[in-house]
């Protein structure tokens, strides 16, 4: 049973107008619409006892609705661009359900469609982290970065009318020198899950906060569509996964 005085809110956008890959928030992935698999994720959730989306599109919110989520309202034109920052569309639902539903939830977790292996226990785990520990803002889930950081590289002038190659962090030729990624310490990126209290909104305008903890999850729960070569990829991974 879903614990019923702690009022947690899922959220997952999912606008139109994707330029890469058409309606790729309602693409078929493995037999279902992409956002369909974190929806269903989701409404496993021991936690999450209200699941909205955030959508700019009448056809996009019935496919939402078609997996139990709420869609509230359609998402204004102004968050449903490709330069507008997530966090806004986040803080606008949530300051939407507070002045039309006198609704305030403890915590809102944003997730993502794009990322659809994530699973039911992911999310428990981020918001089971805020459960337990008062001091913390948030909690994001987070992989192992598969390129470490260090070792991106960038194209600069080479003060002769020509370009030339560094690395991005130090601007040094010699370091492009491939390096074992034995020698570095572990990075780690967004698994594009993120818990956070709701007053963490309106005081730091951030989904985490100045307090931030963390759940791990193996890569390949964390692989995130952007191209259609990702929806091939996933599928295979999937079906490799079920064997």
């Amino acid at each position: 049973m879903k614990p019923s005085a702690l009022k947690v809110m899922g959220i997952v956008g999912i606008r139109s107008g994707s330029k890469g890959v058409p309606n790729k928030n309602i693409r078929e992935l493995a037999g279902k619409p992409l956002v369909g698999w974190i929806l269903e994720a989701a409404q496993r959730s021991k936690y999450i006892n209200r699941l909205v989306v955030s959508t700019d599109s009448p056809s996009y919110a019935e496919v939402a609705k078609g997996f139990g989520a709420e869609v509230p309202y359609l998402r204004p034109a102004e968050f449903a661009t490709d330069q507008a920052p997530e966090f806004e569309y986040v803080k606008d639902m949530v300051e939407w359900m507070g002045k039309n539903e006198d609704y305030h939830p403890d915590i809102v977790v944003r997730m993502m469609a794009t990322v659809p292996l994530q699973s039911t226990e992911d999310i428990d785990s981020a918001i089971d982290i805020l459960v337990k520990d008062s001091k913390a803002s948030s909690a994001v889930v987070i992989a192992e970065a598969r390129q470490h950081p260090l070792k991106a590289l960038k194209i600069v002038e080479d003060g002769y009318g020509g370009t030339k190659l560094v690395t991005y962090h130090s601007g040094s030729g010699r370091e492009v020198t491939p390096v074992g990624r034995q020698s570095y310490e572990k990075a780690y990126f967004r698994a594009n899950i993120i818990a956070c209290r709701r007053q963490v909104i309106f005081d730091t305008d951030s989904l985490t906060g100045d307090f931030v903890r963390y759940h791990i999850i193996p890569q390949e729960r964390a692989v995130d569509i952007d191209n259609l070569i990702d929806f091939y990829m996933t599928e295979h991974l999937m079906k490799t996964l079920k064997a």
